[in-house]
Formats: structure tokens, C-alpha cells, sequence
């Protein structure tokens, strides 16, 4: 696939990228940042209690919701393994270009070494953070973690619409812990019956600055 891409300056002044592949930015041209906080870190991570937490991300990305987690854990000191799923990589030289952390020395180094690890190998970031970048096709890829939170960041179900179907979910719900809690974006009725029929309950949250909607949605039962 070509992996062209464009900056956006958002409203919040932080950087999302218009992919031409699939035409569509990466995040909310109201605030990259205020986005990811609002779904991913307010509603999810803030959302759970545990000591130890495991992460799975589908759609890596900028690597936004991973530096943002590292971030947030420096106020609340938990454990956290990270796995993120990629198939589209982007370019370092992209990466280097993204404006999310300048103001912030120590978290834009952080951000910096996520980028720069390897991929598909566990790496320590920090001394509570360790980080596996996946590269693959989450059709094809076998979980062989269970996770307590999954940030579900694909391009939307008008754009991917392989990724939100009831087997995608069904096959997040079986790599889940009891009581783990999925996020996304995306309130569409039939990414709510797609999560409902693999086995989640659905809660339709309060979205961000220009959406209506977001879910966060709970495993009832783990088999």
C-alpha cells in the first residue's frame, strides 16, 4: 500500500495526518491530542484499577496513544505492557515531524524511543513500560497475551470495514481478561452490534470536541 500522507494542524495545535490510502485523518482535526485523551486515556486507561495492566492497541499509528499512556502512568506509577499492532508502519522521517510532545523534553524522548525501537520484539521504556510493536495483519495475527484494555484505533468502519466486524471482536473478546474493557472512537449501531453479538456489553459514552459519541465496551463473561 502507498502510505502517503499530508500534516493537519489541528484545533488543539497538535499534528494528525490525512491519509490518502484510505482518505481519512488519523485523528480529529478539532485536537489530535485532546482526542486520544478524551477515548483512550480519560475513558480507558484513567477507567481501570488494576496494578498491572495489559495494553493492546489496534492501529499503532503516530504512536500517539502509546506516548500519551506513558505520560498518564507517570501520575498513577502502574505496570504496563504495551502491545501494539501495526500492518502500515509510518516513516521515521514522518515521525520525527509530529509536534505532540516539544514542549515536554523527557515524554518527547520518550516518544522518540518508541519510534525507534525494533519492531516485533519486547523493549523496555522506562522502568514500568515495556513495549511490543506487532507488525502484521490483525486478521492473521495470534494473541498469545491476555489483555485488560484494548484501544481499538482502526480507520473507520466506512474506510476498513474488515476490522469492525463481530469476528474481529470476537477475536479481541478471546485474547481478554474478565472484566477487560475495549475503546474506541466510533459509535456506529453496527459496531455496536458487532461488539454486542461477540460478547461485550456496550456503554455509548460523551464524545470530544466535535463527536457525538464514543463506546467503551466491557468482556461479561471470559472464556
Amino acid at each position: 500500500m502507498n502510505n502517503t500522507v499530508k500534516f493537519v494542524l489541528t484545533n488543539d495545535d497538535s499534528h494528525t495526518l490525512f491519509s490518502f490510502a484510505f482518505n481519512e485523518h488519523y485523528h480529529s482535526v478539532y485536537g489530535a491530542v485532546s482526542e486520544s485523551m478524551h477515548i483512550f486515556i480519560n475513558a480507558g486507561f484513567n477507567y481501570i484499577t488494576k496494578k498491572n495492566i495489559n495494553i493492546l492497541e489496534i492501529g499503532f499509528g503516530t504512536g500517539l496513544n502509546a506516548a500519551l499512556t506513558y505520560k498518564e502512568n507517570m501520575n498513577h506509577n502502574k505496570n504496563i505492557y504495551y502491545e501494539a499492532v501495526e500492518l502500515y508502519p509510518l516513516d521515521i522521517e514522518i515521525i520525527k515531524e509530529l509536534n505532540y510532545f516539544n514542549s515536554s523534553i523527557s515524554i518527547n524522548k520518550i516518544f522518540k524511543n518508541i519510534h525507534n525501537v525494533s519492531w516485533n520484539k519486547q523493549h523496555k521504556i522506562g522502568s514500568s513500560y515495556i513495549l511490543k510493536k506487532i507488525k502484521a495483519n490483525l486478521l492473521d495475527y495470534d494473541f498469545t497475551n491476555k489483555f485488560d484494555l484494548v484501544y481499538f484505533d482502526a480507520f473507520a468502519p466506512e474506510r476498513q470495514p474488515e476490522m469492525w466486524t463481530k469476528e474481529v471482536f470476537a477475536k479481541i473478546f478471546e485474547a481478554m481478561n474478565k472484566n477487560g474493557i475495549l475503546v474506541t472512537y466510533s459509535a456506529k449501531g453496527t459496531v455496536k452490534q458487532a461488539l454486542r453479538s461477540a460478547g461485550f456489553n456496550v456503554k455509548r459514552l460523551p464524545g470530544p470536541k466535535g463527536k457525538h459519541h464514543i463506546i467503551r465496551a466491557i468482556v461479561k463473561n471470559c472464556r
